[in-house]
C-alpha cells in the first residue's frame, strides 16, 4: 500500500519540480514577470468587463441578473485558469511531432506529458487566477441565494470539477494532434471557446446546442448544470436532478477518456511524420 502511494505521488512530485524549475527561470526577470503578469490579468479582467457593460442596457440575460451571470464567468473562469496553469502547455504538442522534439522526450525517464505540460510554464498564467476569484467573490457576495451547507459546498466542487473537465479537453486536444498535426486551431475551440460559452447561461444559447454541451462535449457540467442548483434555477433541459451532482463522474470520465487517448496517441506516433 506505501508502495503504491510512493509510486502515484512520483509523477506529482515530477510536475512540481519541472514546473518550479521553469518558474525560476522566468523569475530571473522579476520586472517582467510582474508586468506580464499584471497585463495578464487585465487582459483576463475584460471579459468581466463586457458583461457589466451589457448589463448597462439591460437589467437581465436570459432571466438571470448581473450577479448570478459574473457567479458562472467567476467559476468558468477559475476553473479555466486553474487547467491552463497546469496542463495548458499540450496545445504545443503538434509543434514538437512537426519539429521532431517529442523524440527526445520519449527518451527522457519522465513521462511526456508532463514534459510537454510543464514546458516554458510561467507565473504570468497566474494573472488569469485574481479576476477569475476576485469577481467569484463578488458575485457569491451579493447573490440572493437561499445559502444552505449543501449549496456552499457545491462551489468549491464546481471549480475543482470545472478544472478537470477542462484539463481532460486539454489533453484530449494534444492527443489529437498525434493524429492531425495542424489541428491546433480545431483544439482550441473546444478550450478556449468552451471556456467562452460556460460564462453564460446556457439558455442564451439555442436547445440544439445547449444537448450538445451537455451530452456530447459536456462543457454544460464545469458550472451550468451545478449553478442551476446553487441558484435555485429550473433545467431548461428538464434533466432529472442527479444531473446537478454529477459534475465529479462527468469530470471522471472526460479524465479517462484523455488518458485513454493519450496513451493511443502515443502507441500511433513513430517519429516525425507518422
Amino acid at each position: 500500500m506505501a508502495e503504491a502511494g510512493r509510486a502515484a505521488a512520483r509523477p506529482l512530485a515530477t510536475y512540481a519540480l519541472l514546473a518550479w524549475t521553469w518558474i525560476r527561470a522566468a523569475a530571473q526577470y522579476p520586472v517582467s514577470m510582474v508586468l506580464l503578469a499584471t497585463a495578464t490579468a487585465v487582459v483576463s479582467g475584460l471579459d468581466a468587463a463586457a458583461i457589466g457593460l451589457l448589463f448597462t442596457r439591460a437589467p437581465r440575460i436570459a432571466g438571470f441578473d448581473a450577479s448570478e451571470v459574473l457567479f458562472l464567468y467567476g467559476t468558468s473562469a477559475l476553473s479555466f485558469a486553474i487547467s491552463d496553469i497546469l496542463l495548458g502547455g499540450t496545445e504545443r504538442l503538434g509543434q514538437h511531432v512537426r519539429e521532431g522534439t517529442l523524440d527526445a522526450m520519449l527518451v527522457r525517464p519522465v513521462s511526456p506529458l508532463i514534459q510537454v505540460a510543464t514546458e516554458d510554464i510561467s507565473p504570468r498564467r497566474l494573472g488569469k487566477l485574481l479576476p477569475a476569484g476576485t469577481i467569484l467573490t463578488l458575485a457569491l457576495a451579493n447573490a440572493d441565494v437561499p445559502w444552505t451547507p449543501g449549496r456552499l459546498a457545491l462551489v468549491p466542487m464546481m471549480v475543482l470539477c470545472g478544472a478537470l473537465i477542462f484539463a481532460g479537453l486539454w489533453v484530449l486536444g494534444g492527443a489529437v494532434q498525434f493524429v492531425l498535426v495542424e489541428s491546433h486551431g480545431a483544439t482550441k475551440s473546444l478550450t478556449y471557446g468552451g471556456a467562452y460559452l460556460t460564462q453564460y447561461p446556457m439558455t442564451v444559447f439555442a436547445r440544439d446546442f445547449v444537448r450538445g454541451v451537455t451530452f456530447v462535449v459536456p462543457l454544460a457540467f464545469v458550472n451550468w448544470q451545478p449553478a442551476l442548483y446553487v441558484l435555485d434555477r429550473p433545467d431548461p433541459l428538464a434533466l432529472p436532478g442527479a444531473a446537478r451532482f454529477a459534475s465529479p463522474a462527468v469530470a471522471a470520465a472526460v479524465c479517462a477518456a484523455a488518458a485513454v487517448a493519450w496513451r493511443a496517441g502515443l502507441r500511433h506516433y513513430r517519429s516525425t511524420g507518422s
